[in-house]
């Protein structure tokens, strides 16, 4: 079976400057088989014609007017049951030693998480391909270094490729981005009360039956993965 995983990242800077508006860096994953990706980009396409929303739709782009959409995006997650799910993994920053484990270094330390992120979801006998919310590197390789390590660590599957690609060409970028966000926010406790994004996130919690929090690796739907370096699940 071939897979499509289509992956962003919410407050990339909250392992390395204490200027970050939170304390947990949450890299978020969509998987799909790839025979239901054109459907769905289709159906996505179509929510945003009905809905008349123009450009990216993106968790910062949330408003009171744009809600109806982005509940239709709820919808639409929830119809498709396993078909599509979501995994995205916290990375508390306060628990980060980058300079003992990640040589000092924020970027590398960031495409580790990102390994963990994927690799434990990552079945024998399936093909994967990983496609990436570009971001600049300063070393250019990481992407390259990420499939390489993939493969090695998954010999009875196989990863065809983890590439970058930009949001604004892709509606699974953005819809993937929307639930990244919306558990960033859940997470680092940023929500104000009242507002429209904190509706949206009640209404996600209320279709799962219970809060964003972290979850068991066996979690399906929308599994949260608290890492705890040099620790358990």
């Amino acid at each position: 079976m071939l897979i499509d995983v289509y992956c962003d990242e919410s407050r990339p800077d909250a392992i390395h400057s204490r200027l970050s508006n939170g304390s947990r860096l949450v890299i978020g994953s969509l998987w799909l088989q790839s025979a239901n990706r054109t459907r769905l980009k289709g159906e996505l396409h179509a929510l945003r014609d009905k809905h008349k929303i123009g450009g990216e739709f993106k968790w910062k782009k949330l408003s009171p007017s744009r809600l109806p959409f982005y509940m239709a995006l709820l919808d639409l997650f929830f119809a498709k049951g396993n078909e599509l799910r979501f995994r995205c993994i916290s990375v508390d920053r306060t628990r980060v030693d980058l300079q003992h484990f990640h040589e000092g270094d924020q970027e590398l330390g960031f495409y580790k998480f990102y390994y963990q992120l994927l690799h434990h979801w990552i079945l024998d006998f399936n093909t994967y391909r990983v496609f990436c919310d570009h971001k600049v590197n300063r070393d250019r390789t990481r992407l390259h270094v990420l499939h390489r390590c993939l493969s090695n660590a998954n010999l009875s599957s196989k990863i065809l490729g983890v590439q970058a690609v930009r949001s604004e060409e892709s509606v699974l970028l953005q819809f993937v981005d929307v639930f990244t966000s919306a558990a960033a926010a859940r997470l680092n406790n940023s929500l104000r009360e009242g507002s429209v994004k904190s509706g949206f996130v009640s209404e996600l919690e209320e279709r799962l039956g219970r809060p964003i929090e972290p979850t068991s690796l066996l979690e399906q739907k929308f599994n949260v993965f608290e890492i705890r370096p040099g620790g358990s699940w």
